[in-house]
């Protein structure tokens, strides 16, 4: 038996008549991918504050010998990609849910997206700029 529209509107709960969304099947990925790059930042910035403390009161060359090292240059691209990657994780679900005319929601979503990936790329390239450059 097939059910018409007026019976499976009928089977929706009162907020999901309401809101008249169902589910995007997305937010099981995008929660893992959340809790994913935050177990990935946790040792990445303990790397990063810990270099950060060794390099306090170096010159620009004593730096710039360190990012040279090529594990520390591979350590600051990962740590800029899963730190923007995180930023821009978070800020979507902020927008997806305080942002509620559609228009902006997607402008926003747009900026924030293109943000995150224009300033990662501009890190990165400083970095490999910084690391490369010797």
């Amino acid at each position: 038996m097939v059910n018409t529209p007026q019976q499976q509107r009928e089977l929706r709960s009162k907020l999901g008549r309401v809101r008249g969304l169902g589910s995007t099947r997305e937010g099981v990925h995008h929660w893992w991918a959340q809790r994913m790059s935050t177990v990935a930042l946790i040792p990445l910035s303990l790397w990063f504050v810990y270099s950060l403390i060794t390099l306090t009161g170096s010159d620009y060359e004593h730096v710039r010998a360190w990012a040279e090292h090529f594990g520390n240059a591979v350590l600051l691209v990962l740590l800029i990609v899963t730190m923007f990657h995180h930023a821009q994780l978070g800020l979507q679900v902020v927008i997806e849910d305080y942002a509620h005319s559609e228009v902006w929601k997607m402008g926003l979503l747009l900026f924030v997206k293109y943000g995150a990936v224009l300033f990662a790329a501009s890190a990165i390239f400083a970095v490999l700029k910084l690391s490369l450059a010797g």
